[in-house]
């Protein structure tokens, strides 16, 4: 697990938007003054850039950022937009909430759900399966999944404190996929990070190729993450490397 350490600052800007922001306590990890590429952000003795693949998928993914989650080199939620370039990122403030995400909200176009377990019985009136998605899609609304981007604690109080997303139907995600992430500890290893949440959503949603795309990059970005904190340069490309090189044509 990452030795975490967080520093006094002011942050003027949001990560995900540029937008002015409250000033906050910025999150600084081990391995912050690794050199990095400029165009994935990982260390640049293994760079992703070469297998670099964007797909398309009926399903949008918007992500709920909690602050400190920007500044971990370890966030996956950074893939899913590595992958689906239409994919949403907003940053979570208690008392400061996007107002782009409200009127997308507000957008009858789309037909948002947030992802989180069942597991309270307090809002189970609001509980749905993966066939209300299929049936919104029906109706002619393009579905969205609202990950909530951030550690199971950070993503319970954003659940909680968040107003906005009362009035949004629930949908817990059903997998017996164990997690393959091996950059930070989980509690479990039902615990999902949040690209494979996004993978398991998409496959299920019916965009196998979106998913299939992205679960390949997730395990690219995992082998070669692991191998930089080795100091290690991978001498050839992985299995996953390979299929997305086939899939570019490179």
């Amino acid at each position: 697990m990452q030795d975490d350490t967080l520093q006094d600052t002011v942050i003027e800007r949001d990560p995900a938007t540029g937008h002015p922001r409250p000033p906050r306590r910025e999150f600084k990890a081990r391995g912050s003054f690794v050199t990095r590429c400029e165009g994935c952000n990982l260390p640049a003795l293994n760079c992703l850039c070469p297998y670099r693949v964007s797909a398309r998928s009926e399903a949008k993914v918007w992500l709920l950022t909690h602050p400190l989650e920007h500044h971990k080199p370890t966030n996956t939620g950074r893939l899913i937009g590595d992958v689906l370039s239409d994919t949403e990122v907003f940053t979570w403030y208690r008392t400061a909430p996007d107002a782009r995400l409200l009127a997308l909200l507000d957008d009858e176009r789309f037909d948002p759900f947030v992802i989180f377990p069942d597991d309270q019985p307090d809002y189970t009136d609001r509980v749905v399966g993966m066939e209300r998605v299929a049936a919104g899609k029906r109706s002619g609304r393009v579905p969205v999944f609202i990950i909530l981007d951030g550690t199971w604690r950070q993503a319970r109080r954003i659940f909680r404190k968040s107003p906005y997303l009362e009035r949004l139907p629930v949908l817990p995600l059903a997998t017996e996929r164990l997690t393959r992430y091996r950059l930070r500890k989980p509690a479990s290893a039902a615990h999902l990070c949040t690209a494979e949440v996004a993978i398991e959503l998409l496959r299920q949603a019916g965009d196998r190729e979106a998913a299939e795309v992205l679960d390949d990059t997730f395990d690219a970005f995992n082998d070669s993450y692991a191998a930089s904190r080795r100091h290690h340069q991978l001498e050839a490309p992985t299995p996953a490397m390979r299929r997305l090189l086939e899939r570019a044509g490179r």
